[in-house]
């Protein structure tokens, strides 16, 4: 499956933005889907993930009640709508699709789980 994710962009602090990811090749359902995110210098980091029928989400600690994440999947794309954005929410985001071999209640947060991952969208937080 191919994902190209789109959405970032600059904006401040206490603002908002929405980044999709669009699936294509694959049948979407197929997948279970997450966004991870990587500030420059650190590791990648997990932000959310969303079962295949959207019904089950996990969100990082860092972004629960700000963040949501949501599918459509007669349109092939998973959303992250970002709330309250700060300044340490600077990073590239990452779309990425995992083959449900094993649950996602005990791998949502593992980079490792993920079988695909789009090319990254930028999101800047200024303050």
């Amino acid at each position: 499956v191919q994902l190209q994710a789109s959405g970032g962009g600059l904006v401040q602090a206490g603002g908002s933005l929405r980044l999709s990811c669009a699936a294509s090749g694959q049948t979407f359902t197929n997948y279970y889907m997450g966004w991870f995110r990587q500030a420059l210098g650190k590791e990648h980091e997990f932000v959310a993930a969303i079962s295949r029928s959207g019904d089950t989400v996990y969100y990082a600690d860092s972004v629960e009640g700000r963040f949501t994440v949501s599918r459509d999947n007669a349109k092939n794309t998973v959303f992250l709508q970002m709330t309250s954005l700060k300044p340490e929410d600077t990073a590239v985001y990452y779309c990425a699709a995992a083959i449900p071999r094993t649950s996602l209640r005990h791998n949502y947060h593992n980079r490792g789980y993920y079988d695909y991952w789009g090319q990254g969208t930028l999101v800047t937080v200024s303050s």
